[in-house]
Order: C-alpha cells, then structure tokens, then sequence
C-alpha cells in the first residue's frame, strides 16, 4: 500500500510540474488556493494587531473577509477535486504557489497601510483569476470559469470598498496608466 501511496504521489509531482510550466486551469487555480490561504493568514494578522481610531470597523471588516476566504479556499479545493485536478494541501504547497507574502512585521503596520496591502492582494489574486478563467474556457470547464467568474466581481467589490475607505477611485494606483 505504501508503494502505491508514493507512487501515484509521484505522479503527482510529475504532473504538477508539467502544469505549471504549460498552465492549464487546474494549476493556475491552485496558485489561487495557495493564495486565498495566505490572505486568510493576513487577514488574521490584520484583525488582531490593527490600532487606531477605525481598529473597531476595521477588525470586523477584517474579519468577514477572513471568514469569506476560508470559505472560497474550501470551496475552489473541492472543485478542482470534481474536476480531477489537484488542490494544494501542505504549507510546502502552499508557500511555492503563493503570490501574496506574510510578514511577522505587518504586526506593527498602520491601519492604511493594512487596507491598502489587502487592495493589492485582491487585485494580484485577479492576475491568476482572470489567467484561470481564460484556461477554464479554452479547457471546456464551465464550473469552474463560473466559480473563478463570480471570485473576480468578488474581489472587484472588495478592491473598491477597501479603496473607498482609502479615499480612493477603485482602481487608483493599481493599473499602468495611474501609475504615471
């Protein structure tokens, strides 16, 4: 039994590898697991240690948040899983997929600083979202385009509500042209 675990695992890897270096949708989704559990980490961080006069709105934004990306993790997992793909499941998994960073320092980060990295989380999770998407519909998986379809306006919704509270249009500072 041991002998089979290890080598449908390798098989796995194998696999793995070959779908990261010719994306299919399956591993551009995977990047977006490893992603949501790193912002739900973040997040975490962010509702504990936020201070300053909108720490009480803040943390239970913070909150919601956290709780609506445990739950989009769970979900995306188990619908790569229907769509006979692999979901990551280990922090090694985790950490080389994962495009958003942690840091123990953010701990002492101000309240802006905080709405302002979780504006950029949202929106370099769009950058695999949107890449998974197109990979969906060249692959006939209709399911999983909707899923990731209805992620997107998700995270649209959250970038111009974080964005507001900055003082912001939704997409100031976020796209080449307002970068000049």
């Amino acid at each position: 039994m041991t002998k089979d675990i290890e080598a449908i695992y390798q098989a796995e890897l194998k696999q793995a590898d070959i779908d990261h270096h010719t994306p299919t949708a399956g591993a551009m989704t995977g990047h977006i697991v490893a992603n949501l559990v790193v912002l739900a980490n973040k997040l975490q961080q962010a509702k504990w240690y936020v201070n300053g006069p909108s720490s009480f709105e803040l943390r239970a934004q913070f909150d919601t948040l956290r709780q609506e990306a445990v739950q989009q993790r769970d979900e995306l997992g188990q619908l790569l899983i229907a769509e006979n793909q692999v979901a990551p499941t280990t922090t090694a998994e985790v950490t080389e997929y994962a495009l958003l960073e942690e840091d123990g320092r953010n701990k002492y980060r101000t309240a802006d600083w905080w709405v302002d990295e979780f504006v950029h989380d949202f929106d370099k999770e769009n950058m695999f979202i949107t890449r998974a998407i197109k990979l969906a519909a060249k692959e006939d998986r209709p399911a999983l385009g909707q899923f990731l379809t209805t992620l997107l306006g998700t995270n649209n919704q959250h970038i111009a509500e974080l964005q507001a509270w900055l003082g912001k249009t939704p997409r100031a500072g976020l796209d080449d042209e307002d970068d000049d």
